[in-house]
């Protein structure tokens, strides 16, 4: 069973408000790539994944007036995709849903959010993700009030492996957006790190209640984070990832990812990557690792590749000009894929 994640950099500027694909020389909301472009990209690059589920970040708005799962049923249905129904969970006002594609014959896929609703008040006990959390992050005795901009999605799942729990999650980007001095600049760094290792917490904390259902759990999607990814990791201490895939804890309470790992044990040598964007100011590329499928330990032993379908460091994906191209046309992330399969047998 082939599981992916993909963020698709403005999904959404290729629909009309009938969630129909607007297949013309307009631009789309990539740097000179037409939305003809960028929709034959796209449709290149999930017919070459051919999984049987790939959460979508970024997925296409859906509002009072739009509704980005028929959007992407659509999609599907123009690229003959196996992976052609939609599973949306809360809606947010960012134009940027979490959207699961699946393919129906092979896995039945409902939203199942867990946790108690809280509305504005909040509660401390991870509630749902639509709700707020209450936690001081700064220990001054006043808690912080903290919501999802993007909810994240709960899904279960049935599977031929069995039943899955899966969350697909945005986190909130830390880029300090609106600063007008070097000082401001901080300011709103700081506190959108809070905000995101705030978020990881409450994230961590439905973590640990699955974890100790022992349920086959899989967390996958775009973290804007990973270890050592700024300088304000050293002020709290550890990346969010680190935080929801419990590091330092026993075994038995730690999710895994091995592009995270690799991350982890080395922040000056080479590492993965999962997405590659242009600096307009210093006329170069940054590549970081943001996108992770994470696997809880009963789900170990059937993960058996997981596999970042980078265009320069991937060697099918290099030897292969066609899909190289379309996967640097469709966005600025690449797809990340986990192969699972059943466990082998225990010898008597």
């Amino acid at each position: 069973m082939r599981i992916a994640t993909y963020n698709v950099e403005w999904f959404a500027n290729l629909f009309d408000d009938e969630g129909r694909l607007l297949e013309d020389d307009g631009w789309s909301g990539r740097q000179d790539v037409t939305r003809n472009a960028q929709i034959a990209a796209l449709g290149y690059v999930f017919q070459a994944l051919d999984a049987d589920a790939v959460m979508v970040v970024e997925a296409p708005d859906i509002s009072r007036h739009r509704n980005g799962a028929n959007a992407l049923e659509g999609f599907a249905k123009r690229f003959g995709l196996r992976a052609r129904k939609a599973l949306a969970g809360f809606s947010n006002e960012t134009q940027q849903e979490l959207i699961l594609l699946h393919d129906p014959d092979v896995i039945g896929a409902r939203h199942d959010p867990l946790g108690p609703e809280t509305g504005k008040k909040g509660g401390r006990d991870a509630p749902r993700f639509d709700s707020t959390f209450r936690i001081d992050l700064d220990i001054d005795a006043t808690e912080d009030l903290v919501r999802f901009s993007k909810p994240p999605l709960e899904a279960a799942l049935e599977t031929p492996l069995g039943p899955i729990r899966l969350i697909g999650v945005h986190i909130k980007s830390k880029a300090p957006h609106g600063a007008r001095d070097d000082d401001e600049l901080m300011r709103i760094a700081i506190a959108n790190r809070r905000k995101q290792l705030a978020q990881c917490i409450w994230l961590r904390a439905r973590v640990a209640q699955h974890l100790a259902a022992d349920d086959p759990l899989i967390v996958l999607g775009d973290f804007n984070d990973g270890p050592g990814l700024d300088e304000y990791e050293k002020l709290f201490g550890r990346s969010g990832v680190e935080i929801v895939l419990g590091k330092d804890l026993p075994a038995e309470a730690q999710l895994y990812d091995p592009h995270a790992a690799e991350a982890l044990q080395s922040r000056i040598a080479a590492q993965p990557t999962t997405a590659r964007f242009y600096i307009d100011d210093e006329n170069r590329y940054l590549s970081a690792l943001l996108d992770y499928v994470m696997v809880s330990p009963g789900l170990r032993s059937q993960a058996k590749r997981w596999r970042i379908w980078h265009p320069f460091d991937d060697p099918v994906c290099w030897h292969d000009d066609a899909l190289c191209r379309a996967l640097l046309t469709a966005s600025d992330h690449f797809p990340v894929v986990l192969e699972l399969a059943e466990a082998a047998p225990v010898s008597p």
